[in-house]
């Protein structure tokens, strides 16, 4: 009887474990920090410089390709952010755009022209294949280098955030992530859910979290 009753709170000590996990993972998720330079650290990225972005690719950072931002480069990126300017909604649409262009220009180095959207287990470690990490910590680079050009007016560059650890029945995935300046809202930009140089999902955070990917429904 007492071997049985050891075992139930063994069990029920399990239970609250499990619980207690998906608490905290589910905290660390939704924080949204001020450094990314944290991220490039943690998932073994290369933070950009002012003029050359580090590209990730073949799943969780496994490589890292350097490409340059040229001086025609920037005056393209220019000119798309500057069009943007006139209110947070356009700005964030010309986000948008220059990731997705930013993608299509890296992809001839990077052999990334061919990444597939969404959850692509089959090509893990495919050199020109990205999964969320990667995609996460490209978009966050490109948007740094914007930043960092003074392009960016009504946003910041915060760290990328995660969501889902099987735990709450949903695949992990992570996302870029930029704050509006005046309202302090957090807005998700999504580069995975597309093919490369799709424009990404540009989305309030709260959203995102909330987001049932459609592969799973």
């Amino acid at each position: 009887m007492q071997g049985r009753r050891g075992r139930r709170r063994r069990g029920a000590g399990a239970g609250a474990a499990i619980v207690l996990l998906a608490a905290v993972l589910a905290g660390c998720a939704g924080q949204v920090s001020s450094r990314p330079e944290r991220w490039f650290a943690a998932h073994g990225g290369t933070a950009p410089s002012a003029d050359r972005v580090y590209v990730c690719h073949a799943f969780g950072c496994a490589r890292r390709t350097a490409v340059d931002i040229g001086p025609a480069d920037w005056r393209r990126l220019t000119a798309t952010l500057r069009a943007g300017q006139g209110s947070p909604a356009a700005e964030r649409k010309a986000i948008a755009e220059a990731v997705a262009w930013l993608e299509r220009r890296v992809a001839p180095t990077v052999g990334s022209a061919g990444d597939v959207g969404g959850l692509d287990l089959a090509n893990s470690g495919t050199p020109g294949q990205l999964d969320c990490i990667d995609e996460a910590t490209n978009t966050t680079s490109y948007l740094l280098v914007l930043e960092k050009r003074g392009l960016l007016v009504h946003h910041r560059v915060a760290a990328p955030v995660a969501r889902g650890f099987f735990l709450d029945g949903r695949y992990p995935h992570a996302t870029a992530v930029i704050v509006e300046k005046r309202s302090g809202e957090t807005f998700a930009v999504d580069s995975w859910t597309h093919d490369n140089g799709v424009l990404p999902d540009v989305m309030p955070l709260d959203r995102w979290f909330a987001t049932w990917p459609a592969y799973l429904n």
